[in-house]
């Protein structure tokens, strides 16, 4: 039977219910969201004078949950519209309508007998063949169906997502004794492809696979700081983004998560995990108890290991808590020799066997938490898991760090981890030196582009299933290069399609991304069928390099600028004008250059987490690599009715004006950046690539031809630069705007109204290009624009527009 997911019920609307209901939505599933009925009226109601019996007070716990989830930030739902694909209703009323859904997922309370409750009362409206998952966070999954049919068994499960559901991509699924193999492939199919989450198959063992070494290594590195008399701030600075991990580190994220989450997760451990070697590390430190006493839970309750204070004059500033006084105090700053020899070092990977060489604390630091949690997850297996990579896999999914430990072990050295683990005092499990007498150096290698772990049972390097749906560069990069300098590396994807991956600092534009874009096209038009423009960096493109632009400007070279802006703006005509479709591939931050790249590709296959828009008010200028033109042309392509002509170029000049970024791929079609019926959303970022090669391949094989220059574009002159003028007028002298705001406003009205004309008229891309390009270098030659590039600079923000 192929099973399909048109509905689902999620029964519970806390933070994960409602979460989880959002994220089904985002993709496009009809959601039934069910929570209990409030036993008593709240004041507003009382006031009201509604009753217990009143559908809006029955249906009061799941529709204010739902609320507050949609506000929170950042949001978990891709589009404000998204939301009308959920249904809310209660237990008692609504239950029966699970007999309609495909899928049922309960995110009731963590108590088993509650879930067994609810399980009890679902099996009398659920139709065999439905799925029915818990997403628990460590309840064994076997305790769950006690007195259940078997068909319910058959089809039961765990699938634990992390939250947020939308931003976090792990997806653990956990099998019951009973649960049939057609169930497991199928979530597994469905949670990479539809949900876009990195699924893996887990243990039903306490915490299961992410919480189980999360967990650990949280508690690990309590305990540490308070043995190493370090600071929070230290260990901050420590394990953000020098290891490739997320800004909040660890106390901030433990501030954002909520410390009674990681308690009652780390209390779980203690109580089910006797025998862990490291059994002892999941008892809370003193200053935990404290904490959890005094309810400093992190942001739920204003204050946790970090505590936001109004001053005297009105103005807040963050305190940080002082884990020996248990006071909060101003924070202090965390600097180390060791992480001033990383900064040169881009690829985080190259970073740790620096870091664990380090004379200083951070050394010290570093050589105890990798020693021990190198040691931690070698002891895991077989227990969590048979497969080195899920473990991998699920840190990285789960909680956002870019490598797994046996990656990072593999970074440093096998076999140097094993000698640093020793003089720590850990021993690696005996399958680590098995596997280096067995001739296998490494947990990973690559071979024909695809990666190969350690198979610890079969004692040979087996390729990672799953594999072919994805294009990983990295592992193609040295082998599949037909062209490379400072800026890109033009990759063969094979089947005719080029890649060009932009290899600049943060993915920024400038000469050596331009020249590389140009070689690939002549390369493309030459011997190939098609180009995609991707990578697998953390973001897409910042923008293009406003270093250079400031030099130049400074310099007052405005005739090397005028023709570094053309070139800019005639490589984003090649992108649309070449004898071979373009793909562009945006992901995470697209933002000014990086967005005027997509606007003029033939086609976007955009990640769901894009974050486009043309920002470059923020620096003083206006879009000159084709964005304003594009913009101008694409409102003139919308002009219907001559009394929405001018409403229709407004939203762009607002969005333009504003610059507007958008918070997800769905909202850039608002934007109009992404077109609707041409551009594409692919949900999980790891199929993003190949999907955009078939793109680029169906329409080479389909005939492309290259389209004709547009010379059909209404402007409207004075009609459009009148209003728009007396907008920016109005805006400057209520002080919504500065001074230096309004002049840049008024030269985009300029370009997007067609210039002084009398009426409107027709006109060419090279027309609008040109006035395009005379406001941008106009605009670099003012003072207040000179100053905001240097401010960008200054604050180590030197590529983005």
């Amino acid at each position: 039977m192929k099973r399909r997911i048109n509905k689902v019920a999620v029964i519970g609307s806390g933070i994960m219910g409602s979460g989880i209901a959002c994220h089904f939505a985002n993709i496009g599933v009809e959601v039934l969201l069910l929570d209990i009925v409030p036993r008593e009226l709240n004041e507003k109601e009382q006031k009201k004078g509604l009753s217990l019996d009143d559908k809006v007070v029955r249906n009061r716990i799941v529709n204010d949950a739902l609320t507050a989830s949609v506000k929170s930030k950042p949001s978990p739902i891709y589009h404000k519209d998204f939301v009308n694909r959920i249904t809310t209703g209660n237990l008692e009323d609504d239950i029966s309508k699970v007999s309609e859904v495909d899928w049922i997922i309960e995110v009731v309370v963590e108590r088993l007998d509650i879930k067994k409750q609810v399980f009890e009362n679902l099996e009398k409206h659920r139709k065999p063949g439905t799925l029915i998952t818990s997403n628990t966070s460590g309840i064994p999954i076997n305790f769950m169906t006690d007195g259940r049919s078997d068909d319910f068994k058959k089809h039961f499960c765990g699938t634990h997502f992390f939250n947020p559901p939308r931003y976090l991509r792990l997806f653990e699924i956990i099998p019951g004794k009973e649960t049939s193999s057609e169930v497991l492939e199928f979530l597994k199919m469905y949670g990479e492809k539809f949900l876009g989450k990195n699924a893996v198959l887990a243990k039903d063992t306490p915490a299961f696979i992410g919480n189980r070494i999360g967990i650990f290594s949280i508690m690990s590195l309590f305990h540490t700081v308070k043995d190493m008399g370090m600071t929070i701030e230290e260990v901050d600075k420590l394990t953000g983004p020098v290891i490739g991990r997320q800004k909040s580190a660890t106390f901030r994220t433990v501030d954002v998560v909520g410390l009674d989450t990681l308690v009652h997760v780390a209390n779980g451990l203690h109580e089910n995990v006797p025998n862990d070697e490291q059994h002892d590390l999941f008892a809370l430190p003193n200053f935990i108890d404290t904490m959890m006493e005094n309810k400093w839970l992190g942001s739920k309750t204003g204050q946790g290991f970090y505590k936001k204070v109004k001053n005297k004059d009105g103005s807040s500033e963050i305190k940080s808590l002082d884990l020996d006084t248990m006071e909060y105090r101003d924070r202090k700053s965390a600097s180390f020799a060791t992480l001033e020899m990383t900064k040169s070092i881009d690829n985080v990977a190259d970073r740790f066997e620096v870091l664990i060489k380090g004379k200083d604390k951070a050394g010290d630091f570093y050589r105890k938490n990798f020693s021990a949690l190198f040691a931690y997850v070698s002891n895991r297996i077989p227990e969590i898991s048979d497969e080195l990579y899920k473990i991998d896999d699920a840190m990285k999914a789960g909680f956002g760090w870019e490598h797994g430990p046996f990656q990072i072990w593999d970074a440093i050295g096998v076999e140097k981890g094993i000698q640093m683990m020793k003089a720590e005092g850990y021993e690696p499990a005996a399958w680590v030196s098995e596997m280096l007498k067995n001739g296998s150096k490494s947990f990973y290698t690559v071979k024909d582009g695809n990666t190969y772990y350690y198979n610890i049972n079969d004692k040979k390097q087996t390729k990672v299933p799953g594999q072919d749906s994805f294009i990983i560069l990295d592992n193609i990069r040295e082998s599949k290069q037909v062209f490379k300098n400072s800026g890109v590396v033009v990759e063969d994807l094979g089947d005719g399609i080029l890649n060009v991956e932009f290899r600049s600092k943060m993915n920024s534009i400038g000469g050596d991304v331009l020249d590389g874009l140009n070689k690939a096209i002549d390369m493309a038009e030459k011997d190939y069928q098609g180009l995609v423009v991707a990578n697998n960096g953390k973001n897409f493109s910042v923008g293009a390099n406003i270093g250079m632009i400031f030099m130049m400007a400074v310099e007052q070279e405005y005739e090397e600028l005028n023709m570094a802006i053309k070139y800019f703006q005639d490589t984003m005509m090649r992108m649309r004008y070449s004898s071979i479709p373009t793909v562009a591939a945006p992901h995470g931050m697209t933002l000014g250059g990086g967005c005027e790249l997509s606007l003029h590709a033939d086609k976007v296959v955009a990640a769901a987490e894009t974050y486009t828009g043309l920002v470059e008010f923020g620096v003083g200028v206006i879009p000159g690599g084709g964005g304003t033109k594009e913009m101008t042309l694409r409102a003139s392509d919308t002009f219907e009715k001559d009394d929405v002509e001018l409403n229709r170029l407004r939203e762009n000049f607002l969005a333009i004006g504003m610059a507007k970024v958008s918070t997800s791929a769905y909202e850039a079609f608002d934007l109009n950046i992404l077109q609707k019926g041409k551009d594409i959303v692919v949900i999980n970022p790891d199929r993003q690539l190949a999907i955009a090669k078939k793109h680029a391949l169906l329409m080479a094989e389909n005939g492309y031809t290259m389209p004709i220059k547009r010379s059909d574009i209404k402007v409207l002159g004075k009609q459009a630069l009148g209003a728009f003028m007396v907008g920016t007028d109005q805006m400057a002298a209520g002080k919504y705007i500065s001074e230096h705001d309004h002049k840049i406003a008024n030269k985009l009205a300029y370009v997007m109204a067609g210039g002084d004309l009398s009426s409107s008229q027709m006109v060419s891309e090279q027309y609008l290009l040109d006035l395009e390009r005379e406001a941008f270098l106009s605009l670099t030659g003012e003072r207040k624009t000179l100053e905001r590039l240097q401010h960008m600079l200054k604050k180590g923000k030197p590529l983005r527009n």
